[in-house]
């Protein structure tokens, strides 16, 4: 059963807008260590290009650059149509508080999906039903608590360091702890909703946070709500991690076996 609105995520990626950009407040309930979760923040600002009056046709693909720390309260949205053609749309978003610099800049690219040829090379990993799968744990961190997380594989374990480095591969159920029906915008959050893999690696918490993240959708928003889902199954793994900072790559999959969403961002860790 899906939840009665207003639901937190709502009201977290809530926006108005205003004369000459729009506005968005950051909420306690999807706040990290030092600053609002980086997925809830691009989700935000999804939301203010698929509210734009000039938007046309469904998120393709989303970068977003965390500039500089976000501070809790109110802030700005600057959207600008960059360039539109027939079938695709260029966005840049810029968001700052209080009339200050730059704290996160994006970009976006929206497409008209027209049917076609098709060719579906990825394969749906095989996992244990969500619901024989055990959740995991609460944390201290607000905005993983908005969620549950069920691992098939490679659940984090924090405790003693090791000689040897544990592996950086999971799989894992994602969903709204309150369920919320699935829709682009808790797609984009969902594909930062993933534990830094040097946490995976180490066994131990370390400094941490995304510097860039670009997420590519390969559903359209109709696609998406025919699917009827809560939830998505995941995995994660890691690349390379090197001076200070460290790649993730990710996939989101329906329960139905479509390939949602890709992504992959690089993250700054101190350890």
């Amino acid at each position: 059963m899906h939840a009665k609105l207003p639901h937190p995520f709502d009201d977290a990626t809530r926006i108005s807008a205003g004369d000459s950009s729009w506005q968005g407040h950051t909420s306690d309930d999807y706040w990290a260590f030092v600053g609002p979760f980086g997925g809830a923040t691009a989700a935000t600002i999804l939301r203010a290009l698929i509210d734009h009056p000039q938007r046309a046709g469904d998120p393709l693909a989303l970068t977003v650059n965390y500039c500089a720390p976000i501070a809790k309260g109110p802030f700005d949205l600057d959207v600008r149509l960059v360039k539109a053609n027939r079938s695709s749309q260029h966005w840049s978003v810029e968001l700052s508080q209080g009339g200050g610099e730059v704290a996160t800049l994006a970009t976006a690219v929206f497409a008209e999906r027209r049917p076609s040829w098709e060719h579906r090379v990825a394969q749906y990993p095989d996992a244990t039903a969500f619901e024989a799968t055990l959740p995991f744990p609460k944390i201290s961190a607000s905005w993983a608590n908005q969620y549950e997380f069920r691992f098939v594989e490679g659940e984090m374990r924090i405790g003693p360091p090791r000689t040897e480095l544990a592996g950086t591969y999971s799989k894992l159920w994602i969903g709204d702890r309150t369920p919320r029906k699935l829709d682009m915008l808790s797609l984009m959050s969902m594909s930062d909703a993933f534990f830094g893999r040097i946490f995976h690696a180490r066994r131990e918490l370390v400094p941490f946070g995304t510097v860039s993240l670009t997420t590519y959708f390969h559903t359209g928003s109709e696609e998406l709500a025919a699917e009827d889902i809560t939830r998505v199954l995941a995995t994660a793994d890691s690349k390379i991690m090197h001076k200070s900072y460290a790649d993730q790559n990710a996939e989101l999959w329906s329960p139905n076996g479509r390939l949602l969403a890709t992504t992959t961002q690089i993250a700054y860790f101190k350890a």
